[in-house]
């Protein structure tokens, strides 16, 4: 039996029952955390040193696009439905070799592990079978924990996008969950929907219909930016023929034009909700959904979206929601002539929205999210001796507020360690570096892009 046991941190457990311990331990047996307290010890155990260090979950990006990793630094001037939809998903994905899904995938998930995200989801375009299973081979090859999202493929957005009548490809997709993600305990299946704003109503429900059928998360791009109601106008009816369809199972990112009575009723239902603020604040996608969701009693989630804009550091995303939704909120109570007196959403909101809530909304929180015995052991350790986080007085502040990935000195994915002493172990990271360039420079050359 493998053992670890990380000595003398400082845990933040953000399970109510184990609360916040100081100079702590947490003991890992294969994988699994077997128990968290002071003064542990285990026979043939490999033990690491946690003093001055905040021990905390790994975090959780509830929705992302790994395969533009090595197109970066091209959309941060984008909107979305004109050059972002034009240059991205008219232009570029059409271009993807599987080996440039595997490239992007594997980097994009070296830095999900860099910066203390132990899980995403991996929303992916594969233009075919084989690019699927790169994709999921770069998932595998980099030893994060993730949901591979088998989405409408990147080779044809006239078929694929805007008012389609074509379904997602079933075969393809039982295929890859069969040869590729079954069987293997990091990897789950989501399906990629489009959604009535997207596709024809018939296909929307039978795209939702295949992944209640399959056992996958659903997760849909909806209500961003004025697309749906300029092409139906006032048709537009939010959920639309899904509105009966949502459940626990089904995952909406984006959702910022929704009303609150939509928003009300996908709570209600236990639908969860995937805010990626800052590139929805830049893309036009419209305002943050966080606070509509909270309103509506549910908690939302964070992302990261389109790593071709911003970096795929989950710490930026959950300072970034929280700050504008207490703008937002501030803003409310100034404009009725009061002072404000108490902020709306905490330093904890926010880190549970990065981690048990990103868990809830995968389907995973019986399985991560917390420091819980029972729970896999997919652990952060964040350095508080730095002259930029240290003297630590409240670790959850110093988490949100002072800490950055260059803070973050080991991480642990089921029990083993993925990063130690600031660096990741994997030896793919170099190999593979002059091949992930040049996947991007031929990825933008071919697309006639001018920078």
């Amino acid at each position: 039996m493998a053992r670890t046991i990380i000595q003398n941190g400082t845990v933040v457990s953000l399970d109510p029952d184990v609360g916040t311990l100081d100079e702590a331990d947490v003991l890992i047996e294969d994988g699994e955390i077997v128990e968290i307290g002071h003064g542990l010890t285990a026979s043939n155990a490999e033990v690491i040193d946690a003093e001055n260090h905040i021990v905390l979950p790994g975090f959780v990006d509830s929705h992302i696009h790994m395969a533009q990793t090595q197109v970066r630094g091209i959309a941060g001037d984008w909107s979305l439905m004109n050059e972002y939809f034009d240059h991205m998903l008219g232009n570029i994905t059409g271009l993807y070799q599987p080996e440039d899904m595997y490239l992007g995938g594997l980097f994009g998930a070296f830095e999900k592990l860099h910066t203390g995200t132990t899980t995403a989801l991996d929303w992916s375009y594969p233009n075919t079978l084989e690019h699927g299973e790169r994709a999921v081979d770069a998932l595998k090859d980099a030893g994060l924990r993730a949901v591979y999202t088998y989405g409408p493929p990147g080779d044809d957005a006239a078929k694929w996008w805007y008012e389609s009548d074509v379904g997602l490809p079933e075969d393809h997709i039982r295929d890859l969950y069969d040869e590729k993600i079954r069987d293997d305990d990091l990897l789950s299946l989501g399906i990629g929907l489009r959604g009535p704003d997207f596709c024809i109503d018939e296909i929307a429900r039978s795209d939702l219909e295949l992944a209640r059928e399959m056992g996958a998360l659903a997760t849909i791009h909806m209500g961003a930016a004025l697309w749906p109601s300029s092409v139906y106008g006032e048709d537009y009816q939010g959920f639309g023929v899904m509105h009966d369809m949502l459940g626990p199972d089904v995952n909406i990112a984006h959702g910022n034009h929704f009303s609150q009575e939509d928003v009300q009723h996908a709570v209600d239902a236990g639908a969860s909700f995937s805010s990626t603020p800052e590139v929805e604040m830049q893309m036009g996608h419209g305002i943050p959904v966080s606070g509509k969701v909270l309103e509506a009693g549910g908690r939302p989630t964070w992302g990261v979206d389109v790593c071709s804009n911003v970096s795929g550091d989950m710490g930026s995303q959950m300072r970034i929601g929280m700050q504008v939704q207490r703008m937002f909120d501030n803003q409310e109570v100034l404009e009725g002539g009061e002072e404000v007196t108490h902020v709306s959403i905490t330093c904890r909101d926010t880190l549970e929205m990065a981690t048990i809530e990103g868990a809830r909304a995968l389907g995973l929180e019986d399985e991560i999210g917390t420091l819980t015995p029972g729970k896999r052991a997919d652990i952060v350790m964040l350095r508080t001796d730095d002259f930029m986080t240290a003297p630590s007085h409240s670790p959850i502040e110093t988490v949100v507020f002072q800490s950055d990935p260059s803070h973050i000195d080991t991480v642990l994915v089921d029990g083993e360690v993925v990063k130690r002493d600031g660096e990741l172990r994997n030896p793919a990271v170099h190999d593979e570096f002059d091949r992930f360039l040049q996947s991007g420079r031929r990825l933008i050359d071919e697309a006639g892009l001018e920078l």
